[in-house]
């Protein structure tokens, strides 16, 4: 049997915003949702968390200028973000939403360090004083220098992934462990 011939790349295309979109669809990644205090609290869905360095420990997250909550989070001295796990698509939609009481039932919250409200039943959650926000583009990235943490010990994380949510095999998981 003759070897098979490689398929042929596709030719580059622009870097407009509609391709670059559709590079970053082929990209996983963790699911996450910030809240910040206020009257009332805010709080939205992000694919955007990563850490920024250990020393000091600074995290970051995007959100667009256009967002109901920026100008609760352009304010706050501080933010929590919530590691959301894999069996909550609901909540993550929640606050991905916009019109809607992101903090009514049945989502479970309570006000916690600093009046930041807490999500119950997240994977991690972190308490992070604002250290610094930059406006790039459209976006603004917000540093922060998490203060206190939770996580818990079982579940794997939400994840988005070509425009819906997805999740880690459990199984795999526990193989990687073993």
């Amino acid at each position: 049997m003759p070897p098979s011939t490689p398929a042929q790349p596709e030719p580059p295309v622009d870097a407009d915003s509609a391709s670059l979109r559709a590079i970053l669809r082929h990209q996983a990644s963790t699911v996450t949702v910030v809240t910040a205090s206020g009257s009332p609290p805010v709080g939205f869905t992000a694919t955007s968390f990563t850490s920024v360095s250990l020393e000091p420990p600074i995290v970051s997250f995007c959100l667009g200028l256009a967002s109901s909550s920026w100008p609760t989070v352009s304010r706050s001295r501080h933010v929590a973000v919530h590691l959301l796990a894999h069996h909550q698509r609901k909540l993550a939609r929640t606050f991905a939403t916009s019109g809607v009481d992101r903090f009514a039932e049945p989502t479970r919250w309570r006000p916690g360090p600093q009046e930041v409200p807490i999500l119950d039943g997240v994977l991690a959650w972190l308490l992070c004083r604002v250290v610094d926000r930059v406006t790039v583009g459209d976006h603004a990235i917000v540093l922060a220098e998490p203060e206190l943490l939770r996580h818990a010990d079982v579940g794997t994380p939400l994840l988005y992934h070509r425009g819906g949510y997805a999740g880690l095999d459990p199984a795999a998981d526990r193989a990687t462990v073993a």
